[in-house]
């Protein structure tokens, strides 16, 4: 077992002995939730002025949460009512970036730890707004709105911080958010309802929606649709938007899946919801071979999937995962897919709009007029 899973076991599973790790842990979440007090308190002082208006998606917990296709769609939103954003993030990894690239290919993407020092950039490349992925908790930049996601089909009760659990916050601190966003891959409306009215007891002064992420095409990918000529990823770049291209001369619709035996691999935070969502498009899963979040993977570990895969008909991933698989794909293996997700509204399509105003008017406030 890896030590990312052994972590979510502890975390997630039922059973006396991961309850037991679970008490033994509580101590230090106990210090770890007064740290986070502190550091907020301390924050909330130090707050600056950012260059850009902008919008905050993050969460509480460690990932698993739908932060870059909310991201994405929130900028394709904005860019759709005649704002110039731009995506800036931290940089976990290789894939986030990418990703973002292929789903908003329009959009500017900003890669820095420090996020005032990437709206500066973003505004000297001609952005006039900003999205800011993974930043609820990166407060020393201001932000006009702040919008927290929940994930149904990750959700913890009673909630633990870490190391106990995987939170970084508590649920008093959705009462800063501006709005708070239930996102769904596979859990179904009963446990929709039962988040929700958790959130509302909590926050319930603060708008609520929810948005669901549903497999639509099934996307060959080619050994090297996603390759990027660069020798290496500054913290601090500006990527263009052709940096990455996907390759779309085959795909179809998740119907294609049905009684096709797939072995699945990912490396993303909630590799059991994605797993469900699978099995429930009817493919049979012949193996769920999984990585860490973010997970690198080299020439070995692709060997080891490939391996995995003999007999099935394909090996099937994440968009994620593809951006990474597939510059080291062999072109003799099993064909590679990845499951593309389009981001539903559910309800609460108001809610997201006025969200985009807050930045969409004070980027008005901010444009210089001519005359």
């Amino acid at each position: 077992m890896s030590l990312r899973r052994a972590v979510e076991w502890v975390w997630y599973a039922d059973g006396a002995l991961p309850a037991v790790l679970r008490a033994a842990l509580a101590p230090l979440s106990m210090v770890f939730g007064y740290v986070v007090s502190s550091r907020n308190s301390r924050l909330d002082r130090e707050l600056a002025t950012a260059a850009l208006p902008a919008m905050s998606i993050g969460n509480l917990t460690v990932g698993g949460t739908g932060k870059t296709p909310v991201s994405s769609w929130f900028a394709a939103r904005m860019l759709a009512r005649g704002a110039k954003p731009a995506i800036v993030l931290r940089g976990y990894g290789d894939d986030e970036w990418r990703v973002h690239q292929l789903l908003t290919p329009a959009v500017g993407v900003t890669v820095n730890p420090d996020r005032r020092a990437a709206m500066e950039r973003a505004k000297a490349q001609g952005a006039d707004c900003a999205v800011l992925d993974d930043a609820f908790q990166h407060r020393r930049a201001r932000r006009v709105s702040d919008i927290v996601l929940v994930s149904v089909d990750r959700f913890q009760s009673p909630l633990r911080l870490l190391p106990a659990g995987p939170y970084r916050e508590g649920w008093p601190a959705l009462r800063r958010a501006t709005a708070v966003v239930l996102t769904v891959k596979a859990a179904g409306d009963t446990d929709v309802e039962r988040v929700a009215r958790v959130v509302r007891e909590v926050a319930p002064s603060i708008p609520l929606a929810v948005v669901r992420l549903v497999p639509d095409r099934v996307c060959r990918v080619q050994p090297v649709a996603f390759a990027v000529d660069v020798a290496e990823q500054p913290s601090t770049a500006v990527f263009s938007s052709c940096a990455v291209t996907e390759n779309g001369n085959e795909s179809h619709e998740v119907g294609w899946l049905r009684d096709r035996s797939v072995l699945l691999t990912s490396a993303i935070a909630d590799g059991d919801a994605l797993e469900r969502q699978v099995v429930s498009l009817g493919a049979r899963l012949v193996r769920h071979l999984r990585f860490p979040d973010h997970y690198d993977f080299s020439a070995d570990d692709v060997t080891r999937v490939v391996r995995a895969a003999e007999g099935a008909e394909g090996v099937l991933c994440t968009l994620k995962d593809a951006v990474k698989l597939a510059p080291l794909w062999p072109r003799a293996a099993a064909p590679l897919w990845y499951l593309s997700q389009t981001l539903v509204v559910e309800r609460g399509a108001e809610v997201l709009e006025r969200e985009c105003d807050r930045v969409l008017a004070a980027r008005d406030a901010t444009v210089p007029t001519v005359g």
